[in-house]
């Protein structure tokens, strides 16, 4: 993914210097630039890396991109993956060459990130009211004719706000009406009638196109498959009803979109019966998480659990920590802790153990807290640890992973790392 010598943006990710930066990477490696360290193919475990380390699978990262394209296309879905997920600007640009649409953001940060490094199409889910933030985007979308930006809105303040930010803008900025998952759920309008108040506020300014319907099927109250679908079908109603009022005439096209990595399921489902509606309709998957999946969370809750058959998201995430501390028989402490890992949903869990270049499963090693610099570990008797072993951990939630880490080595299945992702948070 890297290229050293080119002029693209993603070209100069290579020039970068390795330096004090980055964590985990080989002390003597600094100086040198990220791509000249690439093309070494270092090995994760006797190259110099040092701990904690976080690494991407090669092989998992691959498996994923190509297992979420063929879901998508499969299903005749768009797809516009939750970039915040990752923020990171190479797998943008994997993503897109797996099929994806566009990316999906949150907030204006993010968008100038994905902007800098060639994003052509963004789904920003949220109501973006920030007047700075929108005159960047009417000049963005001034400056590039193939500049698609399409964002929430969910209040009729929020539509005269975005309207006077706005006026004097060469192009309208899309809009689409955010249903919320009901009473209890994030944002967007709970009931069908502020629905439709938005929608005549977007018809009453001329700096708006309301270009369909939107929302987050994950924040349903008490989720179930038939709750989510519920919503879902309130969702795709809620576009045919505005279709047949005309609403849409000026679109080109009319979005529908949902899609957290919990309940892709549903949504393939219930958009699959969409009717014909009087423009072509843009069914757009927004699911995130799927790139690097995880060990925890998401592997409970996949879709793919439920429908087996429609094939499996790998966890691709590995945290080498060494164990520095081994007070007891049933203690022991390693080198990386709250900096290095999530643990907003679960925690990290012991996967494998490393010891002069032998690696076997983590038998009996349970993690049971975390410090800032420490993870604690729980040994059975079946536990074979030593201080200087290096073990290696599955994670949970990959969004507040990426964030930790602004360099990331990608490594083959024998240790060898092959290329560093870059993060900006």
């Amino acid at each position: 993914m890297l290229h050293a010598g080119g002029t693209g943006p993603l070209d100069r990710l290579a020039e970068e210097r390795v330096d004090h930066r980055f964590k985990g990477l080989p002390p003597d490696a600094a100086g040198l630039t990220v791509g000249e360290l690439a093309g070494q193919r270092r090995n994760l475990f006797d190259g110099g890396f040092t701990t904690p380390v976080l690494a991407l699978s090669a092989e998992r990262l691959e498996h994923n991109l190509a297992l979420m394209e063929a879901y998508a296309a499969r299903h005749g879905l768009a797809f516009a993956p939750h970039g915040k997920t990752s923020m990171a600007p190479q797998l943008f640009h994997r993503q897109i060459e797996h099929g994806a649409w566009g990316i999906t953001l949150a907030v204006p940060h993010q968008v100038w990130v994905a902007r800098a490094f060639g994003i052509r199409r963004i789904f920003l889910a949220n109501e973006l009211v920030d007047p700075a933030a929108l005159r960047r985007i009417a000049a963005d979308l001034a400056a590039d004719a193939g500049f698609r930006f399409v964002c929430h809105v969910d209040s009729v303040r929020g539509v005269e706000l975005m309207d006077a930010a706005l006026r004097g803008a060469a192009r309208p900025v899309d809009v689409v009406v955010e249903l919320a998952a009901g009473e209890g759920a994030r944002t967007g309008v709970r009931t069908e009638a502020q629905a439709r108040a938005v929608a005549d506020a977007v018809a009453g300014v001329g700096t708006l196109r309301l270009a369909g319907v939107a929302g987050y099927e994950a924040q349903v109250p008490g989720a179930s498959p038939e709750r989510v679908r519920e919503w879902l079908e309130r969702l795709v109603a809620l576009a045919v009803e505005f279709d047949g009022a005309g609403r849409f005439a000026d679109a080109g096209e009319i979005v529908v979109s949902a899609g957290g990595s919990e309940w892709f399921d549903a949504v393939a489902a219930v958009f699959a019966a969409i009717p014909d509606l009087s423009l072509p309709v843009l069914k757009l998957l927004r699911s995130g998480a799927y790139v690097s999946h995880d060990d925890v969370h998401y592997s409970r809750l996949t879709p793919f659990n439920r429908v087996p058959e429609e094939g499996a998201l790998e966890p691709a995430f590995r945290l080498w920590a060494q164990v520095v501390s081994r007070p007891t028989a049933t203690e022991a402490f390693v080198n990386a802790g709250k900096r290095d890992a999530p643990h907003d949903l679960d925690l990290p869990v012991a996967r494998a153990v490393r010891r002069d270049g032998a690696e076997r499963p983590a038998a009996g090693i349970e993690v049971t807290a975390l410090s800032d610099q420490h993870l604690w570990l729980r040994t059975a008797a079946e536990a074979d640890v030593e201080v200087g072993d290096w073990i290696g951990f599955g994670l949970s939630h990959p969004c507040t992973t990426f964030d930790k880490w602004p360099l990331i080595p990608v490594a083959e299945a024998d240790g060898t790392v092959v290329d560093y992702i870059r993060t900006f948070f």
